[in-house]
């Protein structure tokens, strides 16, 4: 009875340990908030179906810059959420912060100034990637740069940001 009860005292020890570990997993986050808006930093990122490399690759994303939205961290690893809304774990590594937009909306006109009279400089595809300059508060337009062209976009014409984020 005693070995019996030494072997559960020992299992239970074992499993609070693990509790513990995934505990401070979780409390060793980034601290920034979530969701929250980065890019991909590599040309070849692997998106796996968990937190770790024992889980397997679901996706490999071949685009740098992509937009991609963290939406949960464990350890050092980020479960993001890309346009199309595919969801996956990436490690911290692959990210980086620097903002960019995806367009969604086929041939989006680049406006030279924000308004919806503003004469466009570009029309843009659907799925072309920019880097985000800056979304005014209050303004239904965001300043991207696209291939070196600045200009503005409406923020329902691409994704990246929120609907009434502040970025300057």
């Amino acid at each position: 009875m005693t070995r019996l009860l030494s072997v559960v005292i020992l299992a239970g020890a074992v499993a609070l340990a693990s509790l513990g570990d995934v505990a401070s997993a979780a409390a060793q986050s980034s601290g920034l908030p979530l969701p929250r808006f980065v890019s991909l930093r590599s040309d070849q990122v692997n998106m796996r179906s968990g937190p770790g490399v024992r889980y397997p690759v679901d996706w490999v994303y071949l685009r740098r810059n992509l937009p991609v939205e963290v939406i949960a961290e464990f350890d050092t690893w980020r479960k993001i959420r890309d346009a199309e809304g595919a969801e996956g774990w990436v490690h911290q590594s692959m990210l980086a912060g620097r903002r960019t937009v995806q367009v969604i909306t086929n041939r989006a006109p680049l406006r030279r100034t924000a308004d919806e009279l503003g004469a466009p400089a570009a029309l843009v595809e659907a799925g072309v990637v920019g880097r985000l300059v800056q979304c005014p508060t209050g303004s239904v337009f965001c300043r991207v740069e696209i291939n070196g062209v600045q200009g503005w976009l409406k923020r329902e014409e691409f994704w990246g940001v929120y609907k009434a984020e502040f970025v300057e």
